[in-house]
Formats: structure tokens, sequence, C-alpha cells
């Protein structure tokens, strides 16, 4: 596979800019069909000729009904948009359009350059276009269990419209990041076409002294799955993105102070959504008109969705030590004893850690951990093998997480009865496992 700079690269020339297949190939040195494989890829889980200007009155009547479907069609891929001789039957049959096919392609051309002009290459968040979008996190404190902690929240503005919408995560980190955009995405049903970051370290692995940015690798891959502009700010330069940070203070202050209360993270965010639809309802602080019909302007200008959603995840090849323990951002999680001392490989999304096999089956699936909390001990794998050493029930984990009924039985049983105990125990849960896994120990 091309290195996703350079996949990018051949999906703005073409997608973007309206480039021919063919002329990317020749400037990169490249065979037609790579450049065209790359520019109609769905899954990642990148010379306008002169023409005559003489006023053609038989086009008036159609021009806008011309230019209203070049702007519907630069939210799709290429392969998806219409071209001038699709354009010219269609204004023929559904129009009366009496002109010729060769008009339609001269006109068709002279808009498609004015148009990506207007948008995409020039369109920058701080000057409100719409369509356009900034990112950045804010943080609020929650309450979870009765204990106060400190959390994040993705927000995404749209300085046009003054709308947002925004997700509280566990941490600021690479696969809370990614996954935030994408449930926002989702819930959009759409892609703003040029979306402004600050240079977060997500997805910014180094400023370069030329202003240029080298991005993570799964950035890289996100873009071009979703096919967005991105831009970024100068370092020490907030302000190139204050619409962003004026609404993180904006829903800091409106819609978590005091601490909100929540029991899962996901049944929040839910909220999150339904929120920002209700913050619609008000009007626009300069324009006299509600954020909600100025959103349906930002709206007109998305990009669409990709068949398939991103999956937000990393893998990360790990070595379990000689108790069948992983440590994954220092934090520990549990496989089998028969996985002690062996290579397995971790599925790591911002709220699961799965540890797959060779044959990239699942041995065993965490919550993944944040905070304090440094171990995840799944005992049902363990079972097992504690059943041969039943003395030593009493001093592991596995004994503290069991009902007071249980540690008092275990305590009058026999060596031999806890055995017998922890084997049967064993197949209860195995059986649990297939069945209801959230029956686990």
């Amino acid at each position: 596979m091309l290195a996703m700079a350079e996949v990018n690269y051949i999906r703005h020339e073409t997608n973007t800019k309206g480039r021919s297949y063919s002329s990317v190939a020749r400037q990169m040195n490249m065979d037609r069909r790579t450049i065209k494989k790359y520019s109609e890829m769905e899954d990642f889980n990148q010379e306008v000729k002169s023409v005559q200007t003489r006023k053609a009155n038989v086009m008036d009547p159609v021009k806008p009904i011309v230019d209203q479907w070049l702007l519907e069609d630069m939210g799709k891929k290429k392969k998806f948009r219409r071209t001038a001789k699709r354009i010219y039957t269609l204004l023929v049959s559904e129009h009366g359009f009496q002109g010729s096919d060769r008009t339609i392609r001269a006109y068709v051309a002279k808009r498609k350059a004015a148009l990506l002009d207007e948008s995409n290459d020039t369109a920058l968040p701080l000057e409100a276009k719409a369509g356009t979008a900034q990112v950045d996190f804010g943080e609020a404190p929650f309450k979870h269990r009765g204990k106060e902690v400190i959390l994040p929240f993705l927000v995404l503005s749209f300085p046009y419209s003054n709308s947002f919408l925004f997700q509280v995560f566990p941490s600021q980190n690479r696969e809370c990041f990614l996954q935030g955009l994408t449930n926002m995405f989702a819930f959009l049903e759409g892609v703003p076409h040029t979306i402004r970051f600050d240079n977060l370290s997500p997805a910014v692995k180094k400023v370069l002294p030329n202003g240029e940015r080298q991005v993570t690798e799964e950035f890289a891959r996100f873009v071009a799955h979703y096919g967005f502009q991105y831009e970024f700010c100068n370092p020490g330069s907030g302000n190139e993105k204050g619409h962003v940070e004026a609404m993180v203070k904006y829903i800091r202050n409106n819609y978590l102070l005091p601490e909100i209360h929540y029991e899962d993270l996901s049944v929040l965010n839910e909220k999150t959504l339904n929120w920002s639809l209700g913050d619609r309802k008000r009007c626009h602080y300069e324009k006299d008109t509600l954020i909600a019909e100025l959103y349906l302007e930002d709206k007109e200008r998305f990009l669409q969705l990709p068949g398939k959603a991103y999956e937000c995840v990393r893998f990360e090849q790990v070595k379990a030590d000689k108790y069948g323990i992983v440590r994954i951002d220092q934090k520990q999680y549990s496989t089998s004893p028969r996985f002690a001392g062996q290579a397995v490989l971790a599925k790591i999304s911002f709220d699961t850690i799965s540890l797959l096999n060779e044959e990239n089956e699942v041995i065993v699936r965490h919550p993944r951990l944040y905070g304090e909390t440094k171990k995840s001990m799944d005992w049902q794998p363990y079972l097992t093998l504690m059943a041969k050493r039943p003395t030593a029930l009493k001093y592991s984990s596995f004994y503290d997480q069991l009902p007071e009924e249980w540690k008092a039985f275990f305590g009058e049983c026999t060596v031999e009865e806890k055995r017998n105990a922890l084997q049967l125990l064993s197949v209860i849960n195995s059986v649990a496992l297939n069945s209801n896994p959230s029956l686990l120990f």
C-alpha cells in the first residue's frame, strides 16, 4: 500500500480538485489504475482549460439547475458525480434544454473551477464558510458513582451557523479523539468539508520547520476514510480556532455545571447530542436568524458519509508474563495461563481491550482501564488452574471478589472440596460466558 501521505494527495487531487486519474498518474509516475484504486477506495477499518466567455442566452434558464447539481456533487466521490454528458442528457429530458452538449461541457468546466475555488481550497473556518468546522477538547467536572472526576469533552463547532456537537470521554487519547469524531459524523449524517484543529497529539506527530505537519498514521487513515480537508493552527495561536474555544466555554457553562451525574458514558453521550439539537432553537448572535436554519446551509455543504464507519482501534503486539498478564499503557490485563510467556495481539479501542490469539480469535475482552485502577483480571480462564492449587484461592484477588457467603463456604471446605467446587465453578462460568458474557466473573 502507498504511504498515507501519497494516498491523501491522490484523493485530494481527484475527489476534491476534480483532476483526472491520468494527469495525477503522470505527475506521480504511477499507473492510472493505481490512482483510480486509491481515489475510489471506500474503506481504510488522496488544468482548467480556458473557455469561451461569450454569453450564451440558451444557458440562462438552466444555469441555477446546473450550479445546484454541481454543488450537490461536490460532497460526493468522483465516481458518484454527474458527468457533463449526463448533465446534458438530464437537461434535455427533464428541462427541455435546446442548446448543444458542447455548451454544457464548457459551462460545467468553468463552474467546477469557480466552485472549487470558492469552497475547499479557500474556505477557512475563520471566514465562517458554510460546511466548515473546528475541533478542540475541553474539560469539566462530573460525578461517577458518587466520586467527582475531571473528564475531557470533544467539541465539533460550526462557525457559520454557531451550532455544535460534543462528546464526553475518559481521556484525550487517539482512540477517544477519533471515536468522538466518528460518533458526531454519524449523527450529522455527513462530514464537514474542512476542519481546523489545534496541534493535538492524536493528530500531529511533529510540527515541521516550514509550518507543515507530520500527522499520525491513524489520523492520516481517518482523513482518507472520510475525505475531509484538515488545517492546523500555528503553534501558540489559539485565536485561529476562536469559535470552538468559545464554544468549549459555552458548553461547560450552560450544560456541564454543576457536575453532571452519570453511570454510563454512552448514555450520557446520547444526551449531549440532544442538548446540541435543542441549542439550535436560539437566534444567531449576529445574523438574527435561528441557528437551526443556518445549520441547514452548513449541512448542504457536507461531504457524504462513506459506506462503512471507521473502526477507531489500534493493534499492538504484547507479550504475557509468566502469569499470563500483559501490560498496555501502564495497565495490566489478564489473558489465560496457557498464554504465559507468549505474544498476543491487543485490539485497543477507547473503551475495550480485546486480546487475540494467533488466529485473531478473542482470548478475553476487558473494559479499558483509566484513572487509578491498574489491573483488570478475568478469572474464568484461571479457574481450572486454581482448582489444581485450591490452597492459593484465599490469596488471590478472585477470592476478594466473591460474595461473603461464598467466602464462608470455601472457608469450611476441605482441600478436596475446594478443588471440586472450583472445577464446578469453572464449568458453570464457561457456560455463562458462552450464553451471556455479562455473567462472567
